[in-house]
């Protein structure tokens, strides 16, 4: 026979009780005559109920003060799941529905030991002055394997203790180069495809590191395509090689190249050249190559993940600051959450319309989590936040060395998003020289970094979100009639505040729970006059202007309510549904004036006097002397008395 359904009391005053739930349907609350009582001022009397609907468990607010919590989310009514956490004033329960504890997520991470192995072919191949790695001849002089040896375990000491992929690439090339004849050096990782890279590093001898990195592309793609090292001298003269026009240009003698060979795959190449034609590579120095890229090529595929790695997190951390899930069970509310359902499914081009503040980014986040891209990244731009010259590098990334500044090549939002959700936030503020360039992205389905001629693929499903009236804007040649129709395939406007009132105590109560959790102050609800002025003010700024009216009152105030004094001065003076006037504005803070000097004069100057006469905590008191500007006149009123 399977256990009861009970409530496990895990925090508050019960904590350790366990309570079976026996019945159809159960009340919880402070009054004695509720199946389970919480003797709490930050209950009330009949706070919610629980009852059995086909087979499964919900749970219903039954309008109390400070409401439900379910998994830290207000909720009016949820149908339960086992290992859910209720909380109930200051109380946590965990719902169990079967024996034992919920199972915890399969998360964990496995780790495994791969082999290392290197491909190279040891039979010794002469095409002109080209060879491929063999064997070290045994008759090798002894002076000169003792510096290799001494070479080889000085670079493989120092190679492990170096952190960051560019860091640890110069390292390498200038430790080649003081063992090995070259003029010039470069490193180059691989991309995903085949035909790119992600990362290329080039050195001079003379210079340093190299903005621009001109090589044989047959020479590199040979050594990537065939696993195999390659040394030649008299390059020009090469059959192979000899035709290629950055050999021809650059007048190069000598190359040596061998690939970075990690985990049993080919994940770049080192190269080496010289155009003086003393400076010969030989077989020596192949041998020697070789064995400093087997060394190199893990330590340098591990840290081009960690780089990779990092900028996820650093992205993955960035959403965990956003609050991803929207709040809000009104009318208005469900149909959005209907409308998000029915076009994630799809990858159309979506338009959120709406006023600062409406959660537009929070719908866009939802639209990405139940599409069938939710496993790659949703990456944001702030059109409005960024120059021109800016936006279209953060967008479309850039080459290294394509203007003052661009010390390394950087992939665009555009790249980083592949195969994932680019969002365009404020996209009625993108510059009309930008507009053009996002549509040819929309039509064409490709770009080029700021700089560079490869064209990259750009897989991403485009969500953009505006407050302004993109139609008007267009007719009035404010912003590109084209791409507001490639915007505008689907489109839905996220209401304001003030059309979903009766959202108002659920974000009020989320936002409580967040700051005071954040503040470390215990503050878990509000007062009756506190909920009426948030329910009548006109909500100019949105979500937004609530959660910071919210945070203001959790850090000001000094009870476990938040008061009516906590909340900002102009949702107190407001009436409701009425803009406020200046001359309103100023005469009532004259009657403000009046009132509490003559509450000072009778209290003979002593403020927590005054504060009982009006009726007001002595806090509020205090900041409304100071708002006022009232403190000069009360201490001339204090003198006389």
């Amino acid at each position: 026979m399977s256990p009861s359904p009970r409530l496990v009391a895990i925090s508050g005053p019960m904590a350790g009780g366990v309570f079976l739930i026996d019945e159809a349907e159960v009340c919880i609350g402070r009054a004695a005559s509720n199946w389970l009582t919480i003797a709490s001022p930050w209950v009330s009397r009949r706070h919610c109920l629980i009852r059995k609907e086909d087979g499964s468990f919900c749970i219903q607010d039954l309008e109390s003060h400070n409401g439900i919590f379910v998994n830290d989310l207000p909720v009016q009514e949820r149908h339960l799941a086992h290992g859910d956490q209720v909380r109930i004033g200051n109380s946590i329960f965990v719902f169990l529905v079967t024996e034992g504890e919920p199972a915890p997520p399969d998360n964990t991470v496995e780790l495994t030991e791969t082999d290392l192995e290197t491909r190279t072919a040891v039979e010794l191949r002469t095409t002109g002055d080209t060879l491929f790695l063999e064997p070290p001849a045994t008759g090798a002089l002894p002076a000169r394997m003792l510096r290799e040896v001494n070479a080889l375990l000085k670079f493989s000491t120092k190679i492990h203790s170096i952190r960051g992929l560019e860091a640890l690439e110069r390292e390498l090339l200038e430790m080649v180069a003081e063992i090995i004849p070259a003029e010039r050096a470069a490193i180059f990782l691989l991309g995903e495809a085949p035909d790119q890279f992600s990362s290329i590093f080039g050195w001079d001898r003379r210079t340093g590191p190299l903005r621009a990195v001109q090589i044989s592309r047959t020479i590199i793609r040979r050594v990537i395509d065939e696993g195999v090292a390659i040394l030649s001298n008299n390059v020009a003269e090469n059959q192979d090689f000899g035709a290629a026009e950055s050999v021809i240009v650059s007048r190069i003698n000598s190359v040596l190249a061998v690939p970075l060979v990690a985990f049993q795959k080919v994940c770049g190449v080192i190269y080496l050249d010289s155009s003086d034609a003393k400076a010969r590579f030989d077989e020596g120095h192949l041998r020697l190559f070789t064995a400093i890229g087997s060394i190199a090529a893990v330590a340098l595929e591990n840290a081009r993940r960690i780089d990779v790695l990092e900028t996820e997190n650093q992205r993955l951390q960035a959403e965990i600051d956003i609050e991803h899930d929207m709040i809000g069970e009104s009318a208005r509310m469900k149909s959005i959450y209907q409308f998000i359902g029915r076009v994630a499914a799809t990858d159309a081009t979506v338009l959120i319309l709406g006023e600062s503040g409406t959660g537009k980014e929070l719908a866009a986040r939802a639209i990405h989590r139940n599409s069938a891209r939710a496993e790659k990244p949703f990456v944001a731009i702030n059109c409005a936040a960024l120059t021109e010259t800016l936006l279209e590098s953060e967008m479309f990334g850039h080459e290294k060395g394509s203007f003052t500044g661009a010390i390394a090549q950087k992939r665009g939002k555009i790249e980083i998003a592949s195969g994932g959700t680019l969002f365009l936030d404020e996209v009625g503020e993108m510059p009309l020289t930008m507009q053009a360039k996002l549509l040819r992205v929309l039509q064409e389905r490709e770009f080029e970094r700021v700089g560079g001629t490869r064209t990259i693929p750009a897989d991403i499903r485009l969500i953009a979100a505006t407050n302004r009236d993109l139609e008007d804007a267009a007719k009035r040649g404010a912003f590109r009639q084209d791409l507001y129709y490639r915007l505008n395939v689907v489109s839905f406007p996220m209401p304001p505040l003030r059309e979903r009132r009766e959202d108002i105590p659920l974000l009020a109560s989320y936002f409580i729970r967040k700051h005071s959790d954040k503040c470390k102050r215990q503050v878990v609800g509000l007062s009756s006059e506190a909920r009426q002025i948030l329910q009548n003010y006109e909500w100019p700024g949105n979500v937004r202007e609530l959660e910071n009216a919210i945070e203001r009152a959790v850090v000001l105030g000094s009870s476990e309510q938040v008061l009516a004094e906590d909340l900002p001065e102009a949702m107190l003076d407001a009436p409701p549904g009425v803009p406020v006037l200046a001359r309103y504005h100023d005469a009532l803070n004259e009657a403000k004036k009046q009132l509490i000097l003559n509450a000072y004069q009778e209290a003979r100057g002593s403020y927590t006097e005054a504060a009982r006469i009006l009726g007001v905590h002595p806090n509020y008191l205090h900041r409304l002397v100071r708002n006022l500007e009232l403190k000069s006149e009360l201490k001339k009123l204090g003198a006389a008395l």
